[in-house]
């Protein structure tokens, strides 16, 4: 293997090898350089050596006997680094003037000017400070903005050398934490995590004119004694329709139909300050036999609507007034909701839905 003191003698042998290296490179001897192989390098090998100014390596002289390596097939970089053990190289080396290389972090450019670094690989927290630094002044030069920083969960030990660059938290899931930090002098333009939480509200109605309702185990509606309608949170990447009929089934074990969505409500200062939509949706039922959920659900029954609709807690609160009114209206067939239409997008490949007054638009085509 590789180690510093041979690379020293190696240096020092120059000198008597036919007299070809000049006083001046002598200097070099004294320095701990090293050499990067362009050709049949070793994996476990990665280093490189610094010249002072501009002068290059005197000619036919051979640094190393590996594979007989001529000065023609040695690469000069900026980076000192010994290592005896299989080891990736942890960025992307750009060279500025065929001589002296900068390593910087392995990124890709966003859609708006910016640039994205999905690390993978564990890295000492003093070497990621080193590349970051060199990568920001980079990219600087480049003259990109934002820089998105993805660290897995195993790269933790990261996060402080990151926010003492200047990095600050975006968001975070389960398995990374994401970081960004903002070049420009001017302000930041980078969108804030997501805003908002997106629920749903079943309206299920039977041909008996009976509503769905269910009391909980726990949350604000526990202990009360108000029997309500089924309500759940919509995940990543599932449509409004989708949650609404899922959340039925996992409460109550009914199966249902989506009809359309009746209204949504707006509301702020919610989970963690965070604002709130909140869909309220009309649902056919397929089944009737209901199996609560254990977990979540106290009790689940088939209520009149008009019982449903005269309970005091639905007097107090406006919202569920509406609810209720525009869910009669409904069943009179004199209001029409927002019914999802398939809509093909030039930004993204899968359909998305358009929620819209389907029955009124086809009147007007």
């Amino acid at each position: 293997m590789w180690a510093a003191n041979n690379e020293m003698k190696t240096w020092q042998n120059l000198g008597s090898q036919k007299g070809a290296v000049e006083t001046r490179h002598h200097a070099l001897m004294k320095l701990r350089l090293s050499v990067e192989l362009v050709c049949a390098r070793p994996s476990w090998l990665w280093c490189g050596v610094v010249l002072s100014q501009t002068e290059k390596p005197p000619p036919k002289v051979s640094l190393l006997s590996l594979g007989g390596a001529p000065y023609a097939a040695v690469k000069f970089v900026n980076f000192i680094q010994f290592s005896a053990s299989p080891a990736p190289l942890l960025g992307d080396r750009l060279c500025e003037n065929g001589y002296e290389c900068v390593e910087i972090l392995p990124a890709t450019n966003d859609a708006h000017g910016g640039v994205i670094v999905d690390l993978k690989e564990a890295m000492d927290s003093e070497v990621f400070a080193t590349l970051l630094r060199s990568s920001l002044l980079h990219w600087k030069k480049q003259g990109k903005d934002g820089v998105w920083i993805k660290l897995p969960i195993e790269l933790v030990n990261l996060v402080e050398t990151a926010v003492k660059e200047g990095f600050w938290y975006h968001h975070a899931e389960p398995n990374y934490l994401m970081l960004v930090y903002w070049i420009p002098k001017t302000g930041c333009t980078i969108p804030p995590n997501a805003s908002h939480s997106v629920g749903v509200g079943a309206i299920v109605l039977n041909d008996k004119k009976e509503v769905l309702v269910v009391q909980e185990k726990r949350g604000g509606f526990h202990g009360i004694g108000v029997w309500k309608i089924p309500t759940g949170v919509v995940d990543a990447g599932e449509e409004i329709f989708e949650a609404a009929i899922r959340e039925v089934k996992e409460e109550t074990g009914i199966d249902t139909e989506f009809t359309e969505v009746l209204a949504f409500r707006h509301a702020h200062n919610s989970l963690f300050g965070k604002s709130d939509l909140s869909f309220v949706c009309m649902l056919r039922p397929l089944s009737f036999d209901i199996k609560k959920q254990d977990l979540e659900i106290e009790a689940a029954q088939w209520m009149p609507f008009e019982e449903f609709a005269e309970q005091p807690f639905n007097e107090m609160h406006e919202p569920f007034k509406y609810m209720i009114e525009l869910c009669l209206a409904k069943v009179e067939n004199v209001y029409d909701g927002f019914s999802p239409r398939p809509v093909s997008s030039y930004f993204v490949e899968e359909l998305n839905c358009l929620y819209l007054n389907s029955h009124d638009l086809d009147k007007t085509s």
